[in-house]
């Protein structure tokens, strides 16, 4: 597993042990980063959740976001991303919490994330809870984006409250929902008579 972009690509990234975590493989990652690009999504302040090795997290860093901050529950994936970033260079850009991301949610934000991805067992079957339980959350503001990683099996809605799906895509048995969070419609702005 490599980063596949920006100022650390090629860099060699480890993955935890055993079959609990299920990093995201590089092709499926490049084909993610390549349809941000064409949304002309460029993520700053990141909020990677069920974040396993950190590969996500560290491929938006490699590619100039400011901050990451990794979620994950596994003490032993949290070291691996530790070591990951230190192997990267991006130590001092980006914090591990090691604890659910229930837990991290219902914690005080600093300050909003534009762009949240969460890759969960893709047995989960409480997906669109969490989904919505991010919208809805202090850490998200309108226009926050949302990457969900998901199985081929597992229906992802085209709108949820507070979720419209932008792109959805499928590559072999890995899939890619990414979702614009809207904190308000427009017909709530307008001034009814």
């Amino acid at each position: 597993m490599r980063v596949i972009g920006g100022s650390a690509r090629g860099r060699r990234l480890k993955a935890p042990r055993g079959l609990r975590t299920r990093p995201m493989a590089d092709k499926i990652r490049e084909a993610l980063f390549a349809m941000l690009d064409s949304l002309g999504i460029r993520p700053r302040r990141v909020l990677d959740l069920y974040a396993g090795s950190g590969a996500v997290g560290i491929e938006a860093l490699s590619r100039g976001a400011e901050w990451v901050d990794f979620v994950e529950r596994s003490a032993a994936a949290c070291a691996v991303i530790r070591d990951n970033l230190g192997t990267t260079g991006f130590a001092d850009r980006g914090a591990v919490h090691c604890t659910t991301v229930e837990a991290f949610l219902r914690r005080p934000p600093r300050e909003p994330y534009d762009f949240v991805i969460m890759d969960p067992p893709y047995a989960d079957p409480t997906i669109h809870e969490t989904m919505l339980a991010i919208a809805r959350s202090s850490h998200v503001q309108d226009g926050t984006v949302l990457v969900v990683g998901h199985s081929p099996r597992v229906p992802m809605p085209e709108r949820m409250d507070g979720l419209e799906q932008l792109r959805d895509r499928c590559h072999g048995d890995s899939c890619v929902a990414i979702y614009s969070i809207r904190r308000t419609r427009p017909d709530e702005s307008e001034v009814g008579s």
